[in-house]
């Protein structure tokens, strides 16, 4: 425990690093955000018609809303290539603008393999990656899923080793019925997943990717009235309507969506208690304040860091219900020691 002296001085460093970040408000975490959303083999029209609305609008929160570079934002979907152009696309009927606005792609497992391959050439470990997957997914044995993709799929464990190699943060939301392995499979420290169902044998369509998509245009999400919208919040928001929609079906529900973000692999009901759902909570789609670096390379290098440490900062205090109280303590001393002694450094240099 911390002695009486020592809390005096703990307090004291409290007492300074926050002044110290109000001194320099611009020093906000600087990564990018990265976006693949893939709508899978569609498996007919009316499954077509509402894969695309939910695409669409979700597209356009990122894009218009979120401000997502277009080159950082990936779409992928049912929809052909043209005859001899490689990647150019050949909308169906009804889907031309749309397909183009939007520069879908096929959504095969080449493109997504190439997609993949070219976020781990541009990502940094400060960028964050959210990959939103809607559609029909398939139970293996219990252990082992697929989402359906046009042509050849891709297993759990194939989305999971595609992924392992890329820095920064990963969002993985996968939508589709029997999506409980890919949380099994993709649970690891830096991700936040969330599946549609918690268990394998939960086949049936969803209606998860529906609420999930709403929880961002809606304000009755921000729970904390911070106006944006958590990977937490979202999940709250959308297990809700889940329950709410069998509920007034007078229907057992078909699925329980879960949210894991501690590494487990076992996750948590967003209406159930947890370990998991910490990280989710500062976790946000929508990004962040850019970091404006000077010139001058040796402060930009300690603002950079200082970026750094208030994100471990922000992610200590969300762990602080499930961290020892000694371990908790010190650690969150650490942090605001080495803050508040760049920022000084950062004030005396600027």
């Amino acid at each position: 425990m911390i002695g009486n002296a020592k809390r005096a001085t703990f307090a004291a460093q409290v007492v300074f690093a926050a002044l110290a970040a109000c001194a320099f408000p611009d020093a906000a975490r600087a990564g990018d955000r990265y976006a693949l959303v893939i709508t899978g083999a569609n498996g007919g029209d009316a499954y077509a018609q509402k894969y695309a609305k939910w695409r669409r609008s979700f597209v356009a929160t990122l894009r218009d809303k979120f401000h997502y570079d277009p080159e950082r934002l990936i779409v992928l979907a049912d929809v052909p290539p043209r005859p001899g152009a490689g990647q150019t696309l050949q909308p169906r009927s009804g889907q031309a603008g749309d397909a183009a606005a939007e520069g879908v792609t096929p959504a095969t497992r080449e493109n997504v393999r190439a997609a993949l391959a070219d976020l781990r050439k541009r990502m940094t470990k400060d960028d964050q990656l959210l990959v939103l997957l809607i559609g029909h997914g398939t139970s293996l044995d219990g252990e082992e899923a697929k989402f359906n993709l046009v042509g050849p799929d891709l297993s759990a464990s194939d989305w999971s080793e595609l992924l392992r190699p890329l820095p920064g943060r990963l969002v993985f939301v996968n939508t589709t019925g029997a999506s409980f392995p890919f949380l099994r499979k993709l649970a690891r420290k830096g991700h936040v997943v969330l599946t549609a169902t918690d268990t394998a044998a939960q086949q049936f369509e969803t209606v998860f990717p529906e609420f999930f998509i709403k929880a961002f245009e809606d304000p009755a999400a921000d729970l904390d009235r911070n106006n944006r919208v958590s990977m937490w919040e979202a999940f709250t928001y959308a297990s809700a309507g889940v329950r709410q929609f069998f509920e007034q079906k007078g229907q057992l529900p078909t699925e329980r969506p879960l949210l894991d973000d501690t590494g487990a692999g076992v996750g948590r009901e967003a209406a159930n208690p947890g370990t998991d759902g910490a990280i989710a909570r500062i976790t946000y789609l929508e990004p962040d304040a850019a970091l404006t670096l000077p010139a001058d390379t040796a402060l930009a290098g300690l603002m950079r860091r200082r970026a750094e440490l208030e994100t471990m900062l922000e992610e200590l205090k969300a762990r602080k219900e499930s961290t020892p109280p000694d371990q908790y303590d010190a650690d969150l001393e650490k942090l605001l020691v080495e803050i508040a002694r760049l920022s000084a450094q950062i004030r005396a240099k600027s």
